[in-house]
């Protein structure tokens, strides 16, 4: 911007000019030195952030007091301030990134909201410069993502209306060759918003949101008598790669939900400090923190080795590491006399030179393993410590072949490889089993044929499926038989929730008619006692009781067992 004539200008207000070009400036060259940071290890990169949280506070407050001599001698102009709110959101939202903290999302949501509603980049149209529409564009794209993350699901709706006008009002103008990309974030978004297969309605037929986040009542309360380890989650790496599934800003439907599924319900930071890591101690909350994720959309194999290395160095004593592979099968080409971790195939990792084609992967020689391909044998090293690894693939059974050879806690809990016919053409929305891992009620009303329902309804069902964890979580810890690594995970509530939600998909979808065959049913490693669990006779009650409130038991199989088993 051009500065009016120094000698025009009174000696205070040509100094306010300067302080704010030096804030300006330095505050650009931290944020742009952001992405030279490792992007994995949790501790080189925090006092870089401080620094930058540090400047923008300043600018943010400069600009807010010396708005008349900005305005009047600098030509500061209204996109200008969006543009450094615009910046403070996305710091807030990288933050959130890097520590799993859901709170920051809502300091991002409120700089977000600000640009909005103070209409910051309303005049951005009256200028004949297109990269400055393109600015706008992207924050849009940014505040979605937020308020997908943070279930403001009418918000998105309305953004996702004004960024089509700002879209066609840019396309018309400038005749710009990006038209197709900015329409593919259109339909990208508008098919994450639809990616649940199921609506739950108040009286008056508003959508209700549902979140699926840990809240105090969700996990089931540890009971007297209850003998379980103390390992606590600590990393937890997300991993997507599976072709044509739903995805937006590099998160498949797959990884959302996953991600919500290993946080607690964000909690508002107005009442503590406005910027991250110096909050007062006595003011923190007496929860325990998120454990902390990587996002990994579509890894090659060093990158995911790279992350993998990181979350294992850095992990602290009694702490557990969670791996989530939602990934595209990887088949074995040949059989060899001796059947080890790389015999099986194992998941699809990204490569930047092949184009890979679904699942036919088999046209190498037949000698060679896979090159791009994340084998259970790729993550032996890295069960020298507890580890817990959820596999959401065609070739999930490739980790059934695992061999615990340091002898710390390690359990698998893998997918079926394969859908009745009646839900492979849903698999675009995403897995049926992340889905009961996400929402095992949502699940549970898909497969049932439900697609919308009242919420007295959902509550009333949401208590039962409480009584059905409770009583999942009195099996597990009171098995004779159960392998001792699910003891030593089940004291985390993290982990809990999703061993419960497990042992309930498993169940389920064995007493449902429509699947028969083996490769329907998720697995274990090691192997959970059946009779003790996902074939008791109490727990298949408790079930045809849930389907009953549905009026859908005709659904689902009396009992699974044999007249033998009798």
């Amino acid at each position: 911007m051009s500065v009016a004539n120094d000698e025009d200008i009174p000696q205070v207000e040509r100094k306010t000019v300067n302080d704010f070009c030096y804030l300006l400036d330095k505050s650009k060259q931290l944020f742009n030195g952001l992405r030279d940071l490792p992007q994995y290890g949790q501790k080189q990169w925090q006092s870089y952030f401080g620094r930058t949280f540090d400047v923008y506070t300043k600018l943010w407050k400069f600009q807010q007091q010396h708005r008349q001599v900005l305005d009047n001698r600098y030509g500061l102009k209204r996109w200008q301030i969006g543009e450094i709110a615009s910046k403070i959101g996305q710091l807030y939202y990288h933050y959130y990134l890097r520590t799993s903290e859901t709170s920051y999302l809502n300091e991002a949501f409120s700089f977000y909201s600000a640009i909005r509603h103070r209409s910051y980049y309303s005049q951005v149209t009256k200028e004949d410069r297109p990269e400055l529409v393109v600015k706008k564009l992207r924050y849009y794209a940014r505040f979605i993502v937020v308020c997908l993350l943070l279930n403001k699901m009418d918000v998105v709706k309305d953004l996702v209306k004004e960024l089509s006008d700002e879209i066609e009002d840019y396309t018309h103008r400038f005749n710009t060759e990006d038209q197709l990309e900015w329409n593919l974030v259109l339909q990208e978004v508008a098919a994450f918003i639809e990616a649940d297969p199921v609506m739950v309605l108040n009286d008056d037929n508003t959508i209700v949101i549902i979140s699926n986040r840990l809240a105090d009542a969700t996990a089931p309360m540890l009971e007297q008598g209850m003998v379980v380890g103390q390992l606590m989650l600590a990393d937890a790496l997300i991993i997507g790669n599976c072709n044509n599934q739903v995805k937006f800003s590099e998160l498949t439907i797959d990884m959302f939900r996953m991600l919500q599924a290993l946080e607690r319900e964000p909690m508002n930071l107005n009442s503590q400090m406005n910027k991250p890591g110096l909050q007062d101690p006595a003011e923190k909350p007496t929860k325990r923190e998120n454990p902390h994720k990587y996002l990994l959309y579509k890894p090659t194999f060093s990158q995911l080795y790279s992350f993998l290395a990181g979350s294992f160095k850095e992990l602290p004593a009694n702490s557990a590491l969670l791996i989530y592979l939602s990934a595209t099968g990887v088949f074995p080409t040949g059989r060899s006399d001796y059947e080890g971790p790389y015999d099986f195939g194992g998941v699809l990792t990204n490569s930047n030179r092949d184009a890979v084609n679904g699942d036919a992967l088999h046209k190498r020689n037949q000698t060679c393993k896979e090159m791009h391909c994340l084998h259970p044998g790729d993550l032996y090293p890295f069960t020298r410590k507890p580890l817990f690894i959820i596999v959401d693939s065609s070739n999930s059974v490739a980790y059934k072949n695992f061999t615990n050879l340091f002898g710390q806690p390690l359990v698998c809990l893998l997918s079926p490889t394969a859908y009745p016919k009646a839900f492979q053409d849903q698999s675009q929305r995403g897995s049926l089993f992340t889905l009961f891992l996400h929402n095992p009620l949502m699940a549970f009303l898909f497969i049932s044929g439900l697609s919308s329902m009242r919420k007295g309804l959902w509550d009333k069902c949401q208590d039962h499926l409480r009584k059905i964890n409770r009583d999942i979580a009195q099996l597990l810890t009171h098995s004779r038989s159960i392998d001792q690594a699910f003891l030593q995970f089940f004291g985390d509530e993290f982990l809990r929730l999703l061993l419960t939600r497990f042992i309930f998909c498993s169940t389920t979808l064995r007493m449902h008619k429509s699947f028969k065959e083996t490769r329907n049913y998720p697995e274990t490693y090691p192997a959970l006692p059946r009779d003790e669990l996902v074939e008791n006779l109490h727990l298949q009650k408790q079930i045809l009781e849930l389907a009953s409130i549905l009026d859908v038991r005709n659904l689902f199989l009396e009992t699974t067992m044999t007249m033998d088993e009798f």
